[in-house]
């Protein structure tokens, strides 16, 4: 896998250990809450991965944006399906999100290299 993608995934898994262990309620339940949001229910989990990665975007999270990007390319969803959400994020959230939209584009670039 490509080393962005390793690094990122390496770093959340072993931050959500240490932070999990600290066996604290109110954040068990945030991760939890936050998982099951995105499992499937009414709306598929392509659209809400979509939906997460527009929210992260406009957040200007770049580690959001990581995490719903490999959510949507495990989805199978493809590159144009991505980019026209990313051009959403882009027009609500201003010109403000183009380095984040720069990085977002890397960040597919590496988990396409990785598979390939």
């Amino acid at each position: 896998m490509s080393n962005i993608v390793n690094e990122f995934n390496a770093y959340r898994s072993k931050m959500n250990d240490k932070i999990l262990a600290d066996n604290n309620k109110v954040i068990k339940r945030i991760f939890n809450l936050d998982t099951n949001a995105f499992a499937e229910g009414t709306l598929d989990k392509k659209t809400k991965e979509l939906l997460g990665l527009v929210a992260s975007m406009v957040l200007r999270c770049d580690d959001c944006v990581k995490y719903h990007l490999e959510a949507c390319y495990k989805e199978g969803l493809t590159k144009q399906q991505v980019v026209e959400s990313l051009s959403i994020a882009n027009l609500v959230g201003g010109t403000i999100v183009i380095p984040h939209l720069r990085r977002a584009y890397e960040y597919w670039d590496a988990l396409e290299e990785a598979q390939g």
